[in-house]
């Protein structure tokens, strides 16, 4: 396929990230409006209140909450936007790796990025057997290249610098940031719903009276479980809209760096028969793999899984490249 130029990349992916940075907030706000609407619908339905009124009473607690709920989001926001390289290195298990322990892999990436003038990133390394890698990071400061073991020892030379080309290619798109801030939107969703089903689930279990005070906060946790959810599905929408394309273009940008597209679709082909981290157990974190770290669907549950995919399929990859 052709490849988009590096600049029209770059600008297309800070506007999506500065669309999605303003999409979530309105989604918070909506769903904040939802719960308080569903909250006052459930509790006056049948009191006779008429709809105008029901509306002004929403409207007044939309009011009164809907700033704690915007300062609570943009907290969690900032510190996960910005401790993300130390969240996911510990959700994956990576460590640091240093010149003196692999000269074979710092030297593919130094010599990679004085060809294309960019600044080294950090490298990390998964102690795990498979094949898989990926980019991560927001800044200079932060970007870093993972890789397994297994990827180091089973590629040739040609085929790991390839793949380490193609990580190379999302941080010089601004990929890498895209998908941090899709992680972070669609984890505080995630989370406040998983809150709620943990509360909902221990507070069934433990012995308390079932006076009307005790029911209405549990209506009120049922309610923001059912909030949480729409607003997971909205998000993780809108982290399926960031294209997938993003890897397609990646494969077309580690081809133009290596003069080698054949290499990466042959390293692709070896990852394809192991990519399974086992360390990996978060589909956002999952998102950014060279390929999805994780048995996959066969058959028909293939192709509904393709509707909601992150990854292009690799034999489509593959084809793509051998066509260069």
């Amino acid at each position: 396929m052709e490849y988009v130029g590096i600049q029209t990349q770059q600008s297309r992916n800070n506007f999506r990230s500065l669309l999605l940075l303003c999409m979530f907030p309105c989604l918070v706000v909506g769903m904040t409006y939802l719960f308080c609407f569903l909250l006052h619908y459930v509790s006056m339905a049948d009191d006779g209140t008429s709809r105008s009124m029901m509306l002004d009473y929403t409207n007044q607690m939309f009011v009164r909450i809907v700033p704690y709920v915007m300062g609570g989001v943009l907290i969690w926001f900032l510190i996960a936007y910005f401790a993300n390289t130390s969240i996911i290195n510990s959700a994956v298990g990576s460590v640091p790796l240093a010149r003196k322990d692999n000269k074979r892999v710092y030297n593919l990436v130094e010599n990679l990025c004085i060809s294309q003038g960019m600044k080294m990133p950090k490298l990390c390394v998964i102690d795990d057997d498979s094949l898989n890698a990926f980019a991560s990071g927001i800044n200079e400061r932060t970007y870093t290249v993972t890789l397994t073991t297994g990827i180091i020892r089973k590629l040739n030379d040609e085929e790991l610098e390839a793949v380490i080309a193609h990580e190379l290619s999302h941080i010089r798109n601004h990929d890498v940031r895209l998908l941090i801030i899709s992680i972070v939107f669609v984890g505080i969703f995630s989370m406040v719903a998983q809150m709620c089903m943990q509360w909902i689930y221990y507070a069934s279990w433990a012995p308390r009276r079932r006076d009307e005070k005790g029911n209405g906060v549990l209506i009120m946790m049922l309610l923001a479980l059912v909030v949480a959810a729409i607003g997971y599905f909205f998000a993780m929408l809108m982290r399926f809209a960031i294209s997938r394309k993003r890897e397609y273009l990646a494969d077309a940008g580690s081809a133009e760096m290596t003069h080698n597209p054949l290499a990466l679709a042959s390293a692709l082909r070896k990852i394809s028969g192991d990519p399974t981290v086992e360390s990996v157990h978060r589909a956002d974190i999952a998102q950014l793999f060279i390929a999805q770290p994780g048995k996959q669907a066969m058959g028909f549950l293939d192709k509904l899984n393709g509707l909601f995919a992150t990854h292009p399929p690799i034999q489509k990859r593959i084809e793509v490249l051998e066509q260069f």
